[in-house]
């Protein structure tokens, strides 16, 4: 479980505000959950679904939950998986006090690669249940109505490397006309010369920059496979395998993020232990644990757990 802060938080938060409203500053935690989940069958057999993404978002004593899908393009199963998810996750950290059995669903969304006429803006599901029918949303995301400038505006860089889609439409025509081939080049020639500034500026890390690269190429690689013009010719502009350099300061900033953690982790165990030595009580060591580490009630349970036992 994790609760230092990645560049890859940082994408999820951005998303979230995009697509939900929400206004998270990146101060926030998020944890992420397990992404297999193990269904009931009505034969007594488990079925394993494996969902995209999961994770929790903690702002101060707020906890929400959210449920992220990316699919290729709209299909009618996709709200019953969505059902199955989203029940299962609920599931996991459902709670029994007495005779009450309390679920909590996750916020769901989902991203769409590719889209048409045909493509809801907006998903529901209902249930219909003894005691009422109740409903929620699923939010759509599409990842062609956003240009490359909206992009970069709304910092929604985890769309860079699905741009490509945008472009599909035109691969025969790319890739049997030069010039128009230097046209896609000189697109993604400015994408790079951005994501680059950004890097200079403070804004990414290296490890996100080349994430965005290497996420760019496999998609690449996956869509326009049968057009080599314009595989190779984006690739070229994109860069190719990550350089030395780069995989060294990658690697740096891994070992330096695993410190800060393992400071926190440390520190953590420290307050739990010496509270116990000295007697307090559970309370007053989460309420030690929460001001000396700055960190949720939930975050201070979970240390609490961990090293008071």
């Amino acid at each position: 479980m994790r609760f230092v802060n990645t560049p890859y938080d940082d994408v999820f938060r951005t998303l979230i505000n995009e697509v939900f409203g929400e206004r998270y500053s990146g101060k926030e935690k998020i944890v992420f959950s397990p992404n297999e989940h193990f269904m009931n069958r009505q034969d007594g057999e488990e079925g394993e679904r494996v969902s995209d993404t999961s994770f929790k978002i903690i702002a101060g004593t707020e906890t929400k939950k959210y449920h992220w899908e990316c699919q290729s393009s709209a299909d009618s199963s996709m709200l019953v998986r969505f059902f199955e998810y989203d029940t299962q996750i609920a599931l996991d950290e459902g709670e029994i006090k007495k005779d009450v059995l309390t679920v909590t669903l996750p916020n769901s969304a989902v991203l769409f690669l590719r889209c048409d006429d045909a493509t809801p803006d907006r998903m529901k599901i209902e249930i219909v249940t003894p005691g009422g029918t109740v409903s929620y949303p699923i939010p759509v995301m599409k990842s062609q109505q956003y240009g490359i400038d909206e992009i970069f505006e709304k910092g929604l860089l985890f769309l860079i490397p699905f741009y490509i889609f945008s472009h599909e439409s035109r691969f025969k025509e790319y890739d049997g006309d030069k010039d128009k081939l230097r046209e896609l080049q000189r697109e993604y020639k400015d994408i790079t010369d951005r994501i680059e500034q950004l890097l200079n500026a403070g804004e990414i890390s290296e490890y996100t920059k080349c994430t965005i690269m290497d996420m760019s190429n496999k998609v690449l690689v996956h869509i326009a496979r049968k057009y080599e013009n314009v595989m190779e010719g984006v690739k070229q502009v994109m860069g190719g395998k990550v350089l030395d350099y780069e995989a060294k300061r990658i690697k740096n900033e891994g070992i330096e993020e695993g410190i800060k953690e393992g400071i926190v982790e440390g520190k953590a165990a420290g307050i739990v232990e010496t509270g116990v030595d000295v007697g307090l009580s559970d309370k007053e060591i989460l309420d030690k644990l929460q001001i000396k580490l700055n960190i949720s009630l939930q975050m201070a349970q979970e240390y609490f757990s961990r090293y008071g036992k």
